[in-house]
């Protein structure tokens, strides 16, 4: 199982549609609480567990991390826990919050 690649355009129509998403913020806890995308959950070694159990396999999964490089190896490791369609963010947080800065949750 492998992860594809998702530009912010297209995650920011998926938002907007209200299309359904796990989404998913593999920062520091100080970066997520400063700010993150409306609607992510904070994943980190402490809170993997309660996504393996919660989120549904079928529903698309996106990671998102600081510039979309680590992001790459968290989604190809949750494809590998059996969810079905596995995004990594291009470009991270950090792209996004530059596009899209009134689209930030603190």
């Amino acid at each position: 199982m492998s992860f594809q690649h998702l530009d912010i355009p297209t995650l920011a129509e998926w938002l907007d549609a209200g299309s359904p998403l796990t989404l998913v913020d593999i920062r520091d806890p100080a970066s997520f609480a400063a700010g993150h995308i409306p609607g992510c959950r904070h994943l980190d070694n402490d809170s993997v567990t309660a996504l393996l159990a919660e989120a549904p396999r079928e529903t698309p999964l996106v990671v998102v991390c600081y510039h979309g490089h680590s992001s790459q190896q968290a989604a190809a490791w949750l494809a590998g826990q059996g969810f079905e369609t596995v995004y990594s963010l291009d470009g991270g947080f950090t792209d996004w919050q530059h596009r899209l800065p009134e689209r930030v949750e603190a």
